[in-house]
């Protein structure tokens, strides 16, 4: 199952592609989770104007809409324009024998689709600043779906969840202690939370994968954890399954989702209506599951 992974590539468009969409909204702005409130927002270097996109090695500007846009501009040997919007903007190559003229009459003419993937970079770099996690005593996680605080405590070994009965409204009732002193350095404490969410996810995801094979009549020979950028898990056909353990942040239901999609693939190893029937039968509900997987923001670990 394909996982929704933090960075995205580059936007391309080769004047002119038939398959870029015309006219379509511009995206409207996401909204941060609940464990990303207590992190400090991560400010950007050099702010850009909201109305401004400026790539860092433009030479040339154009105002698209209400927006201007420096872009790069690189000449090249190809035979057509090209448009590339990345991370840090718009970089536009075209042909040696190509004015400048031709080149901005071809970024008018595309500057919908432009403007929309200028600004879905914009908001993905927002999130993704956002999700970075801050190591640190009083960090916010998520975890199973709720908010965990880290706590340094260096009067404990190894890693403790410390479950609160009642807690003020807001306040999350998860603390994690770590047996860290308070000048453990921030990779220290990011490598022994990992460590503690990965044995985490082992233990649920067994415990999950053993009472849902059942449920579906299917064998399940062997389960590891995945650390895979780009999948959620997968299966084979001697009956081995793979679950990327930073499932661990989402809710149950997601979880159960992914598991019973990958334990499914050893009755139907496809994609037809009768695995999608499958998967029902354990997760009546998996669309809704289905589109936190693909929406909602995970913390960064860097």
């Amino acid at each position: 199952m394909p996982a929704r992974p933090a960075p995205s590539p580059p936007q391309q468009l080769t004047l002119f592609d038939d398959a870029v969409p015309q006219g379509a909204a511009l995206p409207a702005p996401q909204v941060a989770p609940q464990w990303a409130a207590a992190q400090p927002s991560v400010a950007s270097a050099q702010p850009v104007p909201p109305g401004e996109f400026r790539h860092p090695r433009s030479q040339r500007e154009i105002v698209l809409g209400s927006h201007r846009v420096a872009y790069e501009l690189r000449r090249s040997r190809r035979r057509s324009i090209g448009f590339v919007v990345g991370a840090e903007g718009l970089a536009v190559s075209a042909p040696r024998w190509v004015g400048v003229g031709e080149i901005e009459s071809a970024l008018h003419e595309k500057s919908t689709w432009i403007l929309r993937k200028l600004h879905e970079q914009r908001e993905r770099g927002r999130r993704l600043d956002a999700a970075r996690v801050d190591w640190r005593d009083g960090t916010a996680l998520p975890f199973l779906g709720e908010t965990v605080i880290l706590v340094l405590d260096g009067r404990i070994t190894g890693a403790k969840l410390h479950e609160a009965i009642e807690t003020l409204p807001g306040v999350p009732r998860l603390t994690l202690h770590l047996g860290l002193p308070h000048t453990a350095e921030p990779a220290q404490i990011r490598d022994t939370v990992q460590a503690w969410l990965q044995r985490q996810a082992r233990h649920l995801f067994e415990e999950r994968c053993a009472q849902l094979s059942q449920s579906l009549g299917v064998r399940m020979k062997r389960m590891s954890l995945s650390s895979a950028s780009t999948r959620w898990g997968s299966a084979s056909a001697d009956g081995s399954i793979r679950l990327n353990w930073r499932l661990v942040h989402f809710a149950l239901p997601v979880i159960d989702y992914v598991v019973a999609h990958e334990l499914a693939h050893l009755r139907e190893m496809n994609h037809s209506p009768a695995f999608w029937d499958v998967v029902r039968s354990a997760v009546p509900d998996f669309e809704t599951a289905r589109g936190s997987l693909r929406h909602e923001v995970l913390p960064v670990f860097d």
